[in-house]
């Protein structure tokens, strides 16, 4: 051998002694080359956590080695980005996790705050598979008190920095963009620092929404100021009812203000305010609501005129009411006055409990719930449900029978096979429960697979 090839050799053998073991863990859990598919996503992204782990509990004893591996697997994950499907986004959590533990190693480390915010909002400025996608909802957690206020005040900057930028046919180059991206990052941020002035500073700025309302109330309220809370509260409702399509802080507004009126001491006005919003839209939800404000003494009499002021409410709220309180009669004579085509309209998640708790005192009733739910999956042509279809009929069959009402059963018998005849493969499950063997009696997979593992092992020849 040459001396070249020798030294070669030991030059190879040499770096690869200095390579820090967990690096080569790194790689072997990425397989590089190899494309992951949506399917084995899952699989993948734990492997890739059980690494992350072990270079997790470094932080505490080695640091400095923490963060180099961070930054090693970092770079092997943007490097293996285009080699994944994320349909699931698991693999862009496990990224985000990532940073998150490079921030924590930085920290442990006694690195200087403003260069590890430099260095994380570089990140997400270079974010080419929006891996950093508002990653500082998550990094608010792990940073410590100086690490947020380096990078409130860096965020702060770029925010104020957007005067100053000039479109270039780029959206994320766009002033407006801009102010809305790091507007939005702050207020994340103001609120993990509890900074309820500058978050005020901030909406007025930019300009409150409804979500920034009760951002701030919910702040006020923590600093025990119930006044100005509820200030913002009623600012919050009002945008919302201004706003053309409402917002998504309509319901928390309105918790929150019922709230405030009882530490404020005028329980009286959160209770007509909480029976104000029940009567708009009775549900079971808001049924709840209402009884968080009515004196223990008074709920019987407060239930009564919420169940007869609920009798306007669609069929299913209504049902769900019922089914909640426990109303089982006037549940029972609900069913009893609805049509079926109207029933079958239905969503199971309100039917299916229903049918369940009536099949005892009401089988028939019970019945025409069950009949319901499996004629509303084939008539929608829905065949990836046909066998929760066929469970449905199964109990149906059983209830109408239990009731006395075998014509009934052989009447939806007769309506199934006239008007679904063409869907043969759920016709012939059908055609078994008619002849008595439904998809209760037919053993289950597992049940399957056990008598066939025990046919396949060898037999005892003693």
């Amino acid at each position: 051998m040459t001396v070249r090839g020798l030294s070669g050799r030991l030059i190879g053998r040499q770096k690869h002694a200095d390579t820090d073991p967990l690096e080569r863990e790194i790689e072997l859990a990425l397989n590089p080359g190899v494309f992951i598919p949506d399917g084995a996503c899952f699989s993948f992204v734990g492997a890739l956590t059980e690494v992350a782990v072990k270079i997790e509990t470094l932080t505490d004893t080695d640091p400095t080695r923490a963060i180099t591996l961070h930054e090693t697997f970092l770079a092997g994950c943007y490097e293996k980005a285009e080699e994944v499907d994320d349909s699931s986004g698991s693999f862009g959590q496990c990224v985000d996790e990532l940073f998150c533990g490079w921030i924590k190693a930085r920290q442990a480390d006694g690195a200087d705050p403003d260069e590890t915010a430099t260095r994380l909002l570089g990140w997400m400025d270079d974010d080419r598979y929006g891996f950093c996608y508002h990653l500082e909802r998550d990094a608010v957690g792990v940073f410590n008190k100086a690490g947020l206020a380096a990078f409130v005040r860096q965020v702060r900057g770029r925010l104020d920095g957007a005067a100053n930028a000039t479109a270039d046919g780029s959206s994320k180059d766009r002033p407006e963009y801009i102010r809305r991206r790091w507007g939005e990052a702050l207020r994340t941020l103001y609120l993990a620092q509890e900074n309820c002035e500058a978050y005020v500073a901030l909406a007025e700025e930019t300009g409150p929404t409804a979500q920034d309302c009760h951002a701030i109330a919910t702040l006020l309220v923590t600093q025990c100021q119930p006044k100005e809370s509820l200030a913002w509260v009623e600012r919050g409702i009002d945008l919302n009812k201004n706003s053309l399509h409402g917002s998504m802080a309509s319901s928390d507004l309105a918790k929150l203000k019922l709230e405030i009126l009882v530490k404020l001491g005028r329980g009286n006005e959160a209770l007509d305010a909480a029976w104000a919003g029940y009567v708009e839209h009775p549900s079971k939800y808001r049924y709840d609501n209402l009884m968080r404000f009515v004196p223990q003494a008074e709920r019987p009499k407060w239930h009564e005129r919420a169940i007869g002021a609920a009798k306007g409410a669609n069929l299913q709220s209504l049902m769900e009411l019922l089914l909640s309180t426990k109303e089982l009669e006037r549940l029972a004579d609900l069913v009893r006055q609805s049509k079926d085509s109207v029933i079958e309209g239905l969503s199971h998640y309100a039917t299916e409990p229903v049918a369940q708790q009536l099949e005892e005192p009401h089988p028939d009733l019970a019945a025409r719930l069950w009949r319901a739910q499996g004629m509303r999956i084939v008539n929608a042509k829905k065949s990836k449900y046909y066998a929760a279809a066929l469970s449905n009929f199964e109990s149906a069959k059983r209830c109408f029978e239990r009731a006395g009402l075998v014509t009934e059963w052989e009447k939806t018998v007769h309506q199934v096979r006239a008007d679904h005849h063409r869907k043969t493969g759920f016709l012939s499950g059908f055609e078994r429960l008619v002849a008595g063997a439904g998809p209760r009696d037919e053993p289950s997979f597992l049940e399957r697979a056990k008598v066939r593992w025990a046919a396949r092992q060898p037999r005892d020849n003693k």
